[in-house]
């Protein structure tokens, strides 16, 4: 029988089956959870766990069509319906769905690195298993992150934490109906966890080796991933609980941060199928263009809005021109009669580099810790610059347009600081839409009311504006999945209770 690497932790299939005589060995086999893997490496788990992170965090559901357009780096040219946030619920159960699948091949990991009967086993040629279940962990420390930054109160787990409410993953026995953890337990919870992850890390020991598409086994810099993480956490936090993300911001920064590019937590995908980049995917294998940059990002990278006036080096690399050979951004938002005007020759879409297929999706990058690093030491100059410059290199300015930008810049200031991070994070939209909630910038961003093409060839001057058909402005969540209604609706009921309306403008824990 065909073992599955994928677990998922909201159905469970309950059958009666009535047995008048058989042996031990039809027995075993029919008790035998063909979704559990047991004989599978922990390096094939890994491999595939990674790619299953990546591809829903980068995917369709959750960020083209999701924080991408909140972040308003993309636009929709054909259908706008969620550029004007109205939120699609499938969308919700399928970025939801995908996310747990991952955490449960990441904590299958743990399970056999911890298992009597299989520990020893899984070391063989792969690593010792506290880095495994260290690796283990820092990763889902991502995916909840992503998870809970999206939703706000999620089915928890945690490694080191027996928190009654952190239920979600729990097998022997199942627990197929999880409470919701609160967002505060779940932050917290996130912060230990690393905190936990880098210490457990042996860094002598080479762990995964090339099935380890991230960092090739090195645990030196998996470490420098942890605490870098942990940065990012704790500043997200630091309004609600001042005194334990400043232990935590100290305690990453001692630890050794992410230090260059070379550095950088990123998964490269490969030029051929079925492992192609997921915008890859979305655009040429599936023959879609209904995303294109959006008009404030190219307005911002020519230097005609926003803070900075001198023209970005990096929109050549962002966007490619229109069959006119211009740099045009789809107007952000509109009604779709109108956003249909113009073609996608007209306006520009993602880069190819951006869009090739063997792109690296990126986890964390050294500039977005030199950003963090400036606004934790009040606008530090030196980090700002040092933001900066990282994000031209990682894109491959030369070296005479990175000296030629950074001498134009003005100087460090929340404004410039945090516009700086928007652009230096485009292809993230989950960090940038979460950055954006937190501290309300970039300001450049179009709102509600917004004239977003003032010469559309249209008479009702209505048309030409930005007109969200939910919420109040830039979501500040997505829905539940519509089937947690069904599965699991006395915890849904719970945490909305706990949380608020199952709306779009009700604000998470953190950004209240």
């Amino acid at each position: 029988m065909k073992k599955h690497l994928i677990l998922v932790y909201t159905f469970t299939l309950a059958a009666a089956v009535g047995l008048v005589s058989c042996s031990d060995k039809k027995f075993a086999e029919i008790n035998t959870d063909p979704n559990r893997p047991v004989d599978v490496p922990t390096t094939t788990i890994l491999s595939v766990a990674q790619k299953l992170v990546l591809d829903n965090a980068r995917g369709s559901a959750g960020n083209f069509r999701g924080s991408m357009l909140f972040a308003q780096y993309f636009s929709q040219n054909q259908y706008t319906t969620e550029s004007r946030y109205d939120l699609p619920r499938s969308n919700s159960d399928t970025y939801w769905d995908n996310a747990y699948k991952a955490l449960n091949n990441l904590e299958q990991i743990i399970r056999l690195n911890t298992d009597p009967a299989t520990k020893t086993r899984v070391t063989a040629n792969v690593g010792p298993n506290e880095n495994q279940i260290a690796i283990a962990r820092i990763l889902k420390t991502y995916a909840f992150l992503s998870l809970t930054d999206a939703f706000g109160n999620i089915p928890y787990n945690s490694y080191g934490n027996p928190d009654p409410d952190f239920q979600a993953l729990k097998v022997n026995p199942d627990v197929v109906k999880p409470k919701y953890a609160s967002q505060e337990k779940i932050y917290t919870d996130l912060l230990k966890e690393l905190k936990e992850a880098a210490a457990q890390i042996d860094v002598s020991a080479v762990t995964f080796g090339n099935y380890d598409g991230i960092y090739k086994g090195k645990p030196d810099l998996w470490k420098k991933f942890a605490n870098s993480l942990r940065l990012r956490i704790a500043i997200r936090v630091r309004a609600k609980l001042p005194q334990l993300a400043e232990t935590h911001i100290q305690e990453a920064i001692a630890g050794g941060l992410i230090g260059s590019n070379a550095e950088n937590a990123a998964l490269k995908y490969e030029a051929k199928a079925p492992n192609e980049a997921p915008l890859y995917r979305n655009t040429v294998t599936e023959n879609r263009r209904d995303f294109s940059v959006s008009h404030i990002l190219i307005n911002v990278l020519k230097g005609t809005a926003g803070p900075f006036t001198a023209p970005d080096p990096r929109l050549r690399i962002y966007a490619r021109p229109n069959s006119r050979g211009e740099y045009a951004g789809q107007p952000y938002g509109l009604h779709p009669s109108v956003a249909s005007i113009l073609k996608a020759e007209d306006i520009s879409l993602p880069g190819t580099v951006v869009n090739a297929a063997d792109y690296s999706e990126v986890l964390m990058e050294y500039a977005e810790v030199s950003f963090l690093l400036s606004e934790y030491k009040n606008w530090d100059q030196a980090e700002y610059i040092k933001g900066v410059r990282a994000s031209l290199q990682k894109w491959g300015v030369d070296a005479a347009a990175e000296n030629v930008y950074v001498a134009a810049l003005p100087v460090a200031s929340q404004e410039t600081v945090l516009s700086q991070k928007y652009l230096a994070l485009y292809m993230q939209g989950n960090e940038a839409w979460a950055d954006i909630r937190r501290t309300g910038f970039p300001k450049f961003l179009v709102k509600p009311g917004d004239v977003v093409w003032p010469t559309a060839p249209v008479t009702d001057p209505e048309m030409k504006k930005f007109i969200p058909l939910a919420g109040n402005g830039i979501p500040s969540r997505v829905y539940y999945p519509q089937k947690e209604q069904t599965v699991n609706l006395e915890n849904f009921q719970d945490a909305v209770a706990a949380q608020g309306n199952d709306k779009i403008e009700t604000r998470l824990w953190w950004n209240k």
